[in-house]
């Protein structure tokens, strides 16, 4: 499989991926989360696990099961680490660590490598038997409700080393961290190049019309990604330039929120006719890449992001972004370079109307995206990057870390 991301990734990353692979051979190398489909960590392990088992590594992919009742206080816990007050009794973590308990056995946890992703199942950590385990941290912990990462710590400085996709994201933990950024897969269908009757089959089952310029923000429907904020700025373009909006998301499992969120949208929209509010089925790649092969001007206006992968996305297909100064993202757009970053509604209203009426510009900054991704956010780098992780944890005796 590898084969075909030549010409594609840098041969670099290829070479030192094989390299890896035979240094790791036959090893066993397992990744847990909590949801199989919605958000970026599921859709990068589904495109991932293939990959590494290509280079003779023996990987999979095990995802926890929960009630209501566990998934409302990890999106408490998720919310409080990103800063947001969050009232967590004693009886929650109970029921959070219960929960894992039963997952440890059923889950399959031996393996030679274990990274798990996120605070759901952080308190893994307390069955492990052998093997070097490792914490992914997606989201952003670096000013977090106190009281809730104190508590989350007991378990997470209990890994061999954890990892951030941004280091502004990291917190002080007293175990080795790294920094690794998630990536997209140039080859999958939410990535490839689409022809035009694909595309076209899109835009006619959601009934879009393609005579006007089409704004676009694909994200699931939570506050911190600002679908208000989003409807607020087309308003304000409307009133110069004639164009439709579309929001696109898929739901999570791991997300409670999102159908309230979803509600409050739609109401909000108030029944504009040219407000396209699409709740997209688990899956909905090629959808979303001929969305955003289509759009004229792509935003991932957020107010709070883990990393936002759509950014790459749309940058793959050489469209610059307008995008929240938050999370990955700035790590993504350049300003003025391959996006643009804005602070306000009335930024991202600005912005969008110098796209739309200044193509050329908008076509030389879609190109510079494309190869920065290339470069930087592909998936062939963070299989590389975790691969190495794991090498060097290894080397320095994180195999057989005492807890």
């Amino acid at each position: 499989m590898l084969t075909r991301y030549s010409g594609i990734s840098p041969k670099s990353d290829l070479m030192l991926l094989q390299k890896l692979g035979e240094k790791l051979k036959n090893r066993s190398f397992l990744h847990v989360n909590s949801t199989r489909a919605g958000g970026g960590v599921a859709e990068i392990l589904q495109r991932m696990i293939p990959l590494i088992n290509d280079l003779g590594i023996d990987a999979r992919w095990e995802v926890m099961e929960g009630d209501s009742s566990f998934f409302d206080v990890t999106k408490k816990i998720h919310n409080a680490l990103q800063g947001n007050f969050e009232d967590i009794t004693e009886e929650m973590w109970q029921h959070h660590f219960e929960v894992n308990r039963r997952n440890a056995e059923r889950l399959g946890l031996d393996a030679d490598a274990v990274l798990i992703h996120d605070p759901q199942p952080a308190p893994l950590i307390e069955y492990r038997k052998t093997g070097t385990w490792m914490w992914r941290c997606h989201i952003d912990v670096s000013n977090p409700v106190r009281e809730v990462s104190d508590y989350l710590l007991r378990y997470c400085r209990k890994y061999a080393a954890a990892i951030f996709s941004v280091a502004k994201f990291a917190m002080a933990m007293d175990i080795g961290e790294f920094i690794i950024s998630p990536s997209i897969d140039p080859i999958s269908d939410k990535n490839r190049e689409l022809t035009p009757d694909e595309i076209n089959k899109t835009l006619v089952k959601y009934r879009i019309p393609a005579d006007r310029p089409i704004i676009l923000q694909v994200s699931r429907f939570d506050r911190f990604k600002d679908p208000l904020g989003v409807i607020e700025a087309y308003r304000i373009v409307k009133k110069y330039n004639d164009c439709i909006l579309i929001l696109a998301g898929s739901p999570a499992t791991d997300d409670p929120e999102g159908e309230t969120v979803l509600s409050e949208v739609r109401e909000y929209a108030a029944n504009d006719p040219d407000i396209y509010i699409l709740l997209l089925p688990p899956f909905s790649d090629k959808d979303i890449n001929a969305l955003q092969r289509t759009a004229t001007v792509v935003l991932q206006k957020s107010l709070k992001e883990g990393f936002g992968l759509t950014v790459s996305e749309t940058m793959w297909k050489g469209k610059p972004v307008i995008g929240g100064a938050v999370g990955g993202i700035p790590l993504q757009i350049v300003h003025g370079i391959t996006g643009f970053l804005v602070h306000s509604v009335e930024g991202a209203a600005f912005r969008i109307r110098q796209f739309l009426n200044n193509p050329d510009m908008t076509k030389r900054m879609g190109e510079k995206s494309r190869e920065y991704v290339r470069t930087n956010f592909l998936i062939t780098r963070q299989i590389r990057d975790y691969l190495s992780v794991w090498y060097t944890l290894e080397s320095k005796g994180g195999s057989v870390l005492e807890l």
